[in-house]
């Protein structure tokens, strides 16, 4: 299993990097390693705003088995509206996507997720993104299985109804490896159990120590805040994300740092982390 970073901005695109988005692959071998189809396996966690421009460097969309959505914030799903177009229009969606099956793309987030992203697109009343998309709310699927990934929300503390994901595959070492994304949170019980014992813990830090200490809680992680997360937690591997364009990521880093023993870096966008 290996972690690419498609886009890590916070709140917006930056000028070197698209808002959150985040693939997570397994190869046929390693699939069939672990007893599944012998294929590649990949799941796209968050959409962000001009994150799709991005991801098709690395795959073809048609190729995507899930997308997990954090929350309903633009820069986490915004470029889910281009996804819709590319597979409803693409001229060849018919023999690339799924076999030739054609099934629609399973798409897991918040409970108000296809209203949110249909009316973002402007979706006529009576249409539907059902033959493209399928929508399917985290609340009711407590875990997911996509081949050799599993995908466990847990539901975390921000404004909004959102989800941070854990994802269990199999190592490139051999074995299983696990991978917790926290989507957008401030500290809370619910996080630390998302990232518990795991090998790569991705968790965003847009807020910095001082400087957003007058901001309401609720909101965001700082660096010394996740770097607590990821030692209450006892996560193997620290990767910080979801830096606004204002924050220097060395202030970031050296919070982090001062708060967790382990290894801890920024998540760079097109750089593959294995797990």
């Amino acid at each position: 299993m290996r972690l690419l970073p498609v886009g890590v901005s916070g709140s917006f695109p930056g000028p070197e990097t698209p808002a959150s988005s985040y693939l997570v692959q397994v190869t046929a071998a390693e699939a069939a390693a672990a007893g599944h189809e012998a294929r590649d396996w990949n799941v796209l966690l968050d959409l962000g705003n001009g994150a799709f421009g991005a991801l098709q460097k690395h795959l073809d969309p048609l190729t995507l088995d899930a997308v997990s959505i954090s929350h309903l914030h633009p820069d986490h799903c915004a470029d889910l509206a281009g996804l819709y177009v590319y597979l409803r229009y693409h001229p060849e969606r018919g023999s690339l996507r799924d076999g030739g099956r054609g099934a629609p793309l399973p798409v897991y987030g918040p409970s108000t997720a296809e209203g949110h992203v249909a009316q973002a697109y402007g979706l006529s009343e009576g249409e539907s993104m059902c033959h493209d998309l399928e929508f399917l709310s985290w609340p009711e699927h407590p875990k997911v299985q996509v081949g050799p990934l599993v995908l466990e929300p847990h539901r975390v503390f921000h404004p909004v109804e959102t989800y941070g994901v854990r994802v269990t595959g199999p190592s490139a070492a051999g074995g299983t490896a696990t991978l917790a994304y926290t989507g957008d949170t401030d500290a809370c019980e619910s996080v630390v159990e998302l990232a518990r014992d795991v090998d790569l813990l991705l968790s965003e830090a847009a807020f910095v120590e001082g400087r957003d200490d007058v901001v309401e809680r609720g909101i965001h992680l700082t660096g010394r805040r996740a770097g607590e997360l990821a030692t209450e937690a006892g996560a193997r591997r620290l990767l910080l994300t979801h830096l606004p364009v204002w924050n220097d990521p060395a202030v970031s880093l050296a919070e982090a740092r001062g708060s967790y023993a382990g290894p801890v870096d920024l998540a760079r966008s097109g750089t593959v982390y294995e797990v």
